[in-house]
């Protein structure tokens, strides 16, 4: 997800999303070890996007 887009997002909004970031990457590492994961980048990437929530999370109540 763009950081545009994060920005631009409620709190509520923010905090859903990250919900569903972390399920998502639960199920690729799930997915990763069982050997099913066609694509390991795209862990990485769903990791920085739940780095990036955390963090506009964070500047928002600071």
């Amino acid at each position: 997800m763009e950081l545009k887009k994060m920005r631009e997002m409620t709190e509520v909004e923010l905090n859903t999303e990250l919900d569903k970031m972390k399920k998502e990457l639960f199920n690729l590492r799930f997915q990763h070890v069982t050997g099913q994961l066609e694509n390991p980048v795209k862990m990485r990437e769903l990791k920085k996007d739940i780095a990036r929530a955390k963090t506009i999370l964070r500047e928002r109540q600071a």
